[in-house]
């Protein structure tokens, strides 16, 4: 199983980050043909981002239910129907309803899929396997902006999504044949409570944050949906503190390698969120690019994060966790940092090698985040660490771009110009302080942190906790 499990279930992770990356590259092209703004239509991406924070709770319980292969051909089938949906919508309203559906099917498929994978590996092989689940899912990316663009440019938008079909049916038949089944003991009864309060608490905070950035809406409704979504988490808590199975188990936080990388991650991925939605826009808005040309600049990124697959595993072994994300965060922030000074008369072959180069590092945080949170989890709380872990995940994502869009509003209110380059600037400005704070939480851990997992045994490994 453990030959065939990480690329299979992979394809479900490689239409979700195709799917994000075509949209983001084709969303003026959308946006105009809907008839709203490329800032309106975002809340099409954060839907599908809401629809993962609402629903990823809920897919360790399900895949204990109903078995982790049969929830995993369903929620590809839910997701190829958003995608079909999406290509017929006439408004943005359907738009934004087709993506929900998305959402809905994304949010069981990944996470039961690194559940298996986690359950079915032994740790010493984990970086190896995880690598290896990751690269369809880079391969996403890859393609994604240079097809969309083409696609967008020269024929319609609504391929963009149809092409997630023929790939859904190559995952549903090859997940049937050769996805084993992994049994497991009847879950307690459904946390109802927990799941609407963690439901609500996360698609108020999304949504509103999301309209506050929103010029067509009042921004009152956005402070009321994130005021409700914050009274909604900060009555989860002692919920979940008190309830013996809750829909989210936050006593795992308690694992120092755990607590650490959420933290982290959730940092990093904020700031990362925001990259999607604000290097096409300025590439297209800022320089003039068209969505073709702009796909084939972006996915450089993508590029440099599929070679990191190549070699993570020997540098983890030789330098560690610690040390290897300290360096990944830093050398990712000068990355973001140098977005801020891409102008139109930049040679492209400069910016193609600045991102490639920052995808390959950003990457590597990112590999090693997934890998060392999992370092002390054990066998029987992987789904319930993965289903936090992945609702977390999907929430900052969304945050991102909903940071991406407050950043670029707030500087147009201040300057008096829309979508204006400088803001652009300013908003990676803005990424690249994330990217840095994100490595203080790995700061704290020991140098020897995940050591039976990346196989490092340097002299580092021998020192001192570096935790305050």
């Amino acid at each position: 199983m453990h030959r065939y499990a990480p690329l299979i279930l992979a394809v479900a992770l490689f239409m979700e980050q195709m799917d994000s990356t075509v949209i983001a590259t084709s969303l003026p092209a959308i946006a105009a043909d809907l008839g709203v703004g490329p800032i309106t239509l975002k809340l099409a991406m954060t839907s599908y981002l809401v629809a993962l924070g609402i629903f990823i709770p809920l897919s360790g319980w399900a895949a204990d239910r109903f078995g982790a292969k049969r929830v995993f051909i369903t929620a590809i089938g839910v997701f190829m129907a958003g995608s079909l949906l999406c290509a017929t919508a006439d408004s943005v309203q359907a738009f934004v309803l087709a993506r929900f559906l998305q959402g809905m099917g994304g949010s069981m498929t990944v996470p039961v899929g690194r559940a298996i994978l986690l359950r079915s590996t032994k740790k010493s092989e984990l970086v190896s396997a995880m690598a290896m689940f990751t690269i369809p899912g880079v391969i996403g990316p890859l393609v994604g902006p240079p097809v969309g663009g083409f696609i967008t440019t020269y024929f319609r938008w609504e391929w963009i999504f149809l092409i997630n079909l023929p790939i859904g049916v190559i995952g549903i038949i090859l997940s049937a044949i050769f996805l084993p089944r992994i049994e497991a003991e009847p879950p307690p009864p459904v946390d109802v409570r927990g799941f609407i309060l963690s439901g609500l608490g996360a698609a108020g905070i999304v949504f509103g944050l999301s309209v506050i950035s929103l010029p067509a809406l009042p921004p009152s409704i956005g402070a009321v949906a994130v005021v409700i979504g914050a009274a909604a988490l900060l009555l989860f808590v002692p919920h979940a503190r008190r309830h013996p199975h809750p829909v989210l188990e936050l006593r795992l936080l308690g694992i120092e390698t755990f607590r650490s990388c959420v933290t982290s991650g959730t940092v990093f991925r904020i700031a990362m969120g925001a990259v999607p939605f604000l290097l096409p826009l300025m590439l297209q808005v800022g320089f003039g690019l068209t969505a073709f040309q702009s796909g084939t600049i972006t996915f450089m990124a993508a590029a440099g994060a599929l070679f990191t697959k190549t070699v993570a595993r020997h540098v983890f072994a030789r330098f560690g966790f610690r040390r290897t994300l300290l360096v990944a965060a830093a050398l990712s922030a000068v990355g973001s940092a140098a977005n801020a000074f891409f102008f139109p008369d930049t040679p492209h072959i400069v910016m193609i090698v600045i991102l490639f180069m920052t995808g390959f590092v950003r990457s590597f945080f990112f590999t090693g985040i997934n890998v060392l949170g999992f370092a002390d989890i054990e066998r029987d709380q992987t789904s319930q660490a993965t289903a936090l872990n992945a609702t977390i995940q999907q929430i900052t994502g969304a945050l991102g771009v909903a940071f991406a869009g407050i950043v670029l509003e707030i500087h147009a209110a201040v300057s008096g110009q829309e979508l204006s380059l400088a803001g652009f600037h300013v908003a990676f400005l803005g990424v690249a302080l994330l990217s840095l704070l994100a490595a203080i939480p790995i700061w704290r851990l020991p140098a020897n942190a995940g050591s039976d997992v990346s196989g490092h045994r340097g002299a580092e490994a021998e020192e001192p906790s570096m935790k305050a």
